[in-house]
């Protein structure tokens, strides 16, 4: 494994680049702001009528439409939606590439399943924040960092690593640590994390959890404390101490319990769905299914989102929210 820190890393390898980041969102926010903070030449480019133009000028920064950005820029830094990528590479940024230019991403998903196909003359590179946006702006703010990724699919120049690790600089990255992996490896693990752990499998282990208190009786607000809000107590030990020293802050009853317990609720029909879920990754299923449907108008995005809003769950959790002043 290699790991790339501050003192691995020049920062002139882009002292004559101009870095055009094309979004402005969570992380195209936190990217170009810490990039030029680090006294990088960052455009950012939108689309003509956005709402985020105005806000782009108040952080002191040059903003473009993505159009002019690519003219002007040696390094175009993808942070829009993967859904939209394809058709703004298409019809904004394709026909304004140059032989030596270098199109980044922070996520793999439109090169590795070939929504987007550069030229073969250009680099084509990816530097990844491990946190959202906001965390990737307020520890640089704050003189630290958080880990990154980097990744060469395609080097032209000779040099496309030199130029993500010092974009990953620019951003902070290199305070906490950078890792080299690849654009498949990146791709497929972060959507297993995301469907099978982080964003799936943890939210509906949290409400069968909450179904199953309230269904046997007790009280929706106790309910809720137990199986949601102390949830992050348990996954900041997991992050600051592992789970060995999880285990060395909770009660021994707590360990006992959920040692000899776990498996009950994880169990090989789990595993096997893991499994499942990583095949259609790896096979491009799920990427086939998220295309119809973004074509389609997102229809079964929008009825899951309704429904999930009907939750018992979300209705209690506003309400105790509020009360702890975690949301207004």
């Amino acid at each position: 494994m290699n790991i790339h820190y501050e003192k691995d890393v020049d920062l002139d390898v882009l002292k004559d680049k101009t870095i055009a980041v094309i979004g402005y969102g969570s992380q195209g926010m936190a990217q170009a702001r810490n990039m030029s903070e680090s006294e990088l030449n960052v455009v950012v480019g939108l689309r003509k009528g956005s709402p985020s133009w105005e806000v782009v000028k108040s952080h002191g920064l040059k903003v473009s439409t993505v159009e002019e950005a690519t003219l002007e820029a040696d390094i175009i830094h993808m942070l829009i939606p993967d859904e939209t990528q394809a058709a703004v590479y298409e019809y904004s940024i394709a026909e304004g590439l140059e032989e030596g230019n270098t199109l980044t991403f922070s996520h793999g998903y439109n090169i590795h399943y070939g929504y987007i196909k550069p030229p073969k003359n250009i680099n084509v590179a990816m530097v990844a924040p491990k946190a959202p946006g906001a965390t990737v702006r307020r520890e640089y703010e704050e003189g630290f960092g958080v880990p990154g990724l980097v990744a060469v699919e395609q080097d032209f120049t000779g040099n496309a690593k030199e130029i993500v690790l010092a974009m990953a600089k620019g951003s902070g990255l290199t305070r906490a640590g950078v890792l080299e992996t690849t654009f498949k490896e990146e791709t497929e693990t972060d959507l297993f994390g995301e469907q099978a752990v982080l964003c799936g499998g943890a939210t509906e282990l949290i409400k069968a959890g909450f179904q199953t208190l309230v269904e046997a009786g007790y009280q929706p607000e106790i309910a809720y404390f137990e199986t949601c809000h102390e949830l992050k107590l348990i996954i900041d030990l997991i992050y600051q101490k592992g789970f060995a020293g999880m285990w060395e802050n909770v009660s021994n009853t707590a360990e006992f319990g959920g040692l000899t317990r776990r498996e009950r609720v994880i169990t090989e029909e789990s595993r096997k769905a893991m499994k499942e879920i990583l095949k259609e990754i790896q096979k491009g299923k799920f990427t086939k299914e998220w295309t119809l449907e973004n074509q389609a108008g997102t229809p079964m995005l929008n009825r899951i989102r309704d429904m999930e809003a009907e939750l018992q769950i979300e209705e209690v959790g506003t309400k105790l929210r509020k009360m702890c002043g975690l949301q207004k």
